[in-house]
C-alpha cells in the first residue's frame, strides 16, 4: 500500500459499506496491457482517485460482468458484485495464459458509498450517484439500490444479464462505460459498429413496478420498481433521466 493507492483512504464511522461488493486484485507483469485488451474501458490512464466503470463482454459484444476499476500502483483493483467475484476471476484467468499475473480476492478492504462525502471520488458513471471509495469495512450502507434506480442506472448480472444484453443497450456510452479510442478488446467490433451507427434499438430502463413479462430483468417490489429491456419506440412509463434523454431522441430519429 502506498499514498498513491485508493486503499490509503481511512474508513469512516458512518454506514457506508456496500456489503454486496468485493474486490479482486490483478497484479504482476504488464497488468494494464493485459486488461487493456480485454475490458471496455481504457486502463492505461487509470488513476487512484478516478475509478472507471467497465465490462467484460462476449465476442458478440454482450455484457458478461460489469465492474469498477481502481488503480493501486501498477496493480488494478476490480470492484465487482460479491456473488460474481469467483466467476469473474475464473473468466479473467482464462485469458491469462502463461502471463506472470495473479488474480486474487482482496481481504481487509471494502467498497464504500455515500450520497455526499467531500473529498471522496465521484462514481464515474454519474456524479449524482454520489461518492465511492475503498477502505476497511464498516457498517453496511442502506439506500444505495433505491438511489441508483431512481436515477435510471442499472448494474449487475441480475439486471444486465450474463451474455444477454449488448453493452451499449446497458447505456454504457452515456454512463462512461466504454472507450472508443483505446483499441481492440473482447466484443469491440460489434460495440464500435453500434456506436458509429449512432443508434441503439433497445435499452435497459427502470420503470414503475408492473406485471413481469419476457422483457423484465429484475423486480423490486419493496421499491415499486422494475428493470426491463425495452425497444426504444416502446419505452412506455420508463424513467427517462436527463442523462439519457438526448440518446433516446437520437435513437428514435
Amino acid at each position: 500500500m502506498t499514498d498513491a493507492t485508493p486503499t490509503a483512504i481511512p474508513a469512516t464511522t458512518s454506514a457506508t459499506t456496500l456489503s454486496d461488493r468485493r474486490l479482486i486484485r490483478i497484479a504482476g507483469e504488464d497488468v494494464r496491457g493485459f486488461l487493456q485488451g480485454l475490458v471496455t474501458q481504457d486502463v492505461v490512464g487509470l488513476t487512484p482517485d478516478a475509478p472507471r466503470w467497465a465490462a467484460l463482454l462476449t465476442p458478440q459484444g454482450k455484457a458478461l460482468f460489469d465492474f469498477l476499476l481502481w488503480a493501486e500502483g501498477e496493480a488494478v483493483l476490480v470492484d465487482a458484485e460479491a456473488s460474481q467475484v469467483e466467476a469473474l476471476a475464473r473468466r479473467l484467468g482464462m485469458y491469462r495464459l502463461r502471463r506472470a499475473i495473479t488474480i486474487d480476492s482482496v481481504e481487509g478492504l471494502a467498497v464504500h458509498w455515500s450520497r455526499s462525502a467531500e473529498g471522496r471520488p465521484h462514481d464515474p458513471r454519474l456524479p449524482e450517484l454520489g461518492h465511492r471509495w475503498l477502505a476497511p469495512a464498516g457498517e453496511a450502507a442502506s439506500g444505495w439500490t433505491a438511489h441508483r434506480l431512481s436515477l435510471g442506472v442499472t448494474e449487475g448480472v441480475g439486471e444486465l444479464g450474463s451474455g444477454e444484453t449488448l453493452w451499449l443497450e446497458c447505456n454504457a456510452r452515456e454512463l462512461n462505460g466504454v472507450s472508443f479510442t483505446k483499441g481492440c478488446y473482447v466484443g469491440q467490433e460489434n460495440t464500435a459498429r453500434m456506436h458509429h451507427r449512432s443508434k441503439v434499438n433497445r435499452r435497459l430502463v427502470v420503470a414503475p413496478l408492473g406485471e413481469a413479462g419476457d422483457r423484465t430483468r429484475a423486480t423490486y417490489p419493496e421499491l415499486g420498481l422494475m428493470v426491463e429491456h425495452r425497444r426504444v419506440e416502446s419505452l412506455g412509463d420508463a424513467i427517462r433521466p436527463d442523462w439519457l434523454a438526448a440518446a433516446l431522441q437520437a435513437d428514435q430519429d
